[in-house]
């Protein structure tokens, strides 16, 4: 306490002898607050204060001297603005080289004719995307190497096997499945001249151009089993026997020149469509005897079956006289489309996928109904007309033209577009993976759902000029993800002859749905539930070519047209075109003849 005083005492003096105020009580003030018993005598002054009040000054002089230089420097200039110009492409030495350099586009139309083949992508752990390697899966598009220079006139995709019909009609097989010692792709089913084919768990269902429809075992084992056909010449007294063990899918009592005209198939059943318009199901794997309705027969199963084969095809009655001029096969159901644009549907509906809402005590519906598109139209203004079906694992896709008509209060002379067409895309079935493409996580679907990305598009037509709505022109469905092709205007008519800033052009495709195993091509895991773009086919190597490198440009699709392939169209004149094929988790676009 004693301290306390002295230092006080000897503060206060200082304070004293700095200040020196006029009024005498005052400069007294501090004295009584640091000696309260004022009677006391004064203690003798010491050093100690002028040591505190210098150093107070030397820490203030201090101070000033170390902010100074910052109070008084000038704000720092801000950085001068760099310029980026776009960075120089080569210089063009040829009309062609200049279309090359200023379109994305023209280059990958003009490399899809100079180098026609095969581009896949997703799993691989069948050997199928990537049959030359070991990788679990393919991210990207890669190219097969065994179909490098080739056209084919289809080609199906299951992730433990593929199949490809060539252009001379040979059956082509792969994986895993076919061969575990040797997945590469071989020639199996030769001289049938086929043009199409589907696939079931265990069987490839091929349709000859004759309208003869093969069911040929997936393994290759399988083929070489059992006593094989005899192949007859136009020579009547020489045959040989065939080295492909397979099976013939005859309907019954088809009229004098109505023959097969086009097949779909899903893990157990084939739908096989005639030129009359008739259907024909049949039992399309070894497996298991189709059991959901997808054959369309009520009460039909294994247990019911007429005598005779398993896979004999039985004719669905209830839609003869319909005029059916396309079918579809998901997985467990069936979709058939009339020349009245009405589609029917059957088979199994545990996700939704027929269009009507999931009623548990009734999982499927055994006989073809129609999907009352009117219904879902009701009070637009438009009448519907599906002009398109399509089916894959548990989804099912519809196109629409939508015609506007007058309302019932409307007078048809005041409707400014009256008769316009609006083009949509419908979705139902199962949407966990995003398949749906309505960009919602739909488990099960209550009704068909617009892929509003995909309907209601239109374009303005140069040539006609007018304005157009944008179609599909193909729509492959997988077992959990989707491709679409966009009927937008395309050109490919670029040609020494016209301008030389005149390029070609493909068509829009988007992908979406599941990507667990990377079939969406975009090099990413997500699954996507909206339509989307993805990149060229060779990942950007020839834009980086023409100086593009880090650009981002989108995948388009070569329409059908006649060309020369070969570099520099120095090859023979065909007509040709890229279609898309979704499988089960693969992907792959092909040249097709």
């Amino acid at each position: 306490m004693t301290i306390r005083r002295v230092a006080l005492r000897h503060t206060s003096l200082l304070c004293r002898h700095n200040l020196r105020p006029a009024n005498s009580a005052i400069r007294q003030w501090p004295r009584y607050i640091s000696t309260p018993g004022g009677d006391k005598p004064e203690r003798p002054r010491g050093s100690v204060g002028k040591f505190l009040g210098g150093m107070l000054v030397a820490l203030a002089a201090g101070g000033a001297v170390v902010l100074y230089p910052s109070m008084t420097k000038e704000p720092q200039k801000p950085h001068e603005a760099v310029i980026e110009y776009e960075k120089p492409r080569p210089i063009a030495e040829t009309k062609e080289d200049n279309r090359d350099l200023i379109s994305s586009q023209h280059l990958q139309v003009k490399k899809s004719w100079e180098n026609p083949g095969v581009y896949a992508w997703g799993s691989n752990s069948g050997r199928v995307a990537a049959p030359d390697s070991t990788d679990a899966v393919v991210k990207t598009p890669r190219r097969i190497p065994y179909f490098d220079g080739q056209l084919l006139r289809d080609i199906k995709l299951d992730r433990d096997f593929g199949a490809a019909v060539t252009e001379n009609g040979d059956l082509v097989q792969w994986g895993t499945a076919f061969s575990r010692a040797n997945p590469m792709p071989a020639e199996t089913l030769k001289g049938k001249d086929l043009a199409k084919i589907e696939i079931s768990r265990d069987r490839i269902i091929a349709l000859g151009k004759n309208g003869t429809v093969y069911s040929v075992p997936v393994a290759g084992s399988d083929q070489n089993a059992g006593e094989k056909r005899h192949q007859s010449s136009w020579l009547s007294f020489w045959s040989s026997p065939e080295t492909v063990n397979y099976r013939e899918l005859r309907p019954k009592n088809l009229a004098w020149g109505e023959s097969v005209v086009d097949v779909a198939s899903g893990l157990e059943h084939a739908l096989l469509l005639t030129s009359k318009g008739r259907i024909f199901s049949v039992a399309s794997s070894t497996s298991d005897f189709p059991s959901k309705g997808q054959l369309g027969i009520p009460g039909l199963n294994w247990s019911t079956r007429p005598e005779g084969p398993y896979d004999e095809p039985h004719e669905i009655l209830t839609l003869k006289g319909m005029n059916i001029t396309k079918v579809a096969a998901g997985d467990y159901h069936s979709l058939a489309l009339d020349d009245n644009g009405r589609a029917f549907v059957f088979g199994d509906n545990t996700s939704g996928q027929l269009g009507f809402e999931v009623e548990p005590q009734f999982p499927f519906v055994d006989g073809p109904i129609p999907l009352p598109f009117n219904k879902i139209y009701s009070g637009s203004n438009l009448l519907p007309r599906v002009t398109s079906i399509a089916a894959g694992g548990a989804n099912s896709f519809f196109t629409v033209d939508a015609k506007r008509i007058a309302g019932l209060k409307e007078d048809a002379n005041s409707v400014r577009d009256l008769g316009r067409v609006t083009a949509d895309t419908w979705a139902c079935g199962s949407g966990i993976m995003g398949s749906l493409g309505t960009g919602k996580w739909t488990h099960i679907s209550l009704g068909p759902s617009k892929i509003k990305p995909l309907s209601g598009l239109y374009e303005w037509d140069e040539k006609t000029n007018s304005v157009v709505p944008i179609r599909l022109a193909r729509l492959s469905a997988g077992s959990t993800h989707a491709a679409a092709v966009m009927d937008n205007v395309t050109s490919v008519d670029a040609s020494d002859i016209t301008s030389h800033n005149d390029t070609n052009w493909g068509a829009d495709i988007v992908f979406w749905g599941g990507n667990e195993y990377y079939q969406l091509g975009t090099g990413k895991r997500n699954n996507i539930p909206l339509p989307t773009y993805i990149n060229p086919l060779d990942g950007g190597e020839g834009d980086a070519e023409k100086g593009r490198q880090g650009e981002q440009h989108r995948f388009q699709i070569t329409p059908r047209t006649t060309v020369k392939l070969g570099p520099g169209g120095s090859g023979r004149k065909v007509s040709v075109e890229q279609r898309v094929e979704c499988g089960r988790f693969v992907t792959a676009v092909y040249s097709g003849t």
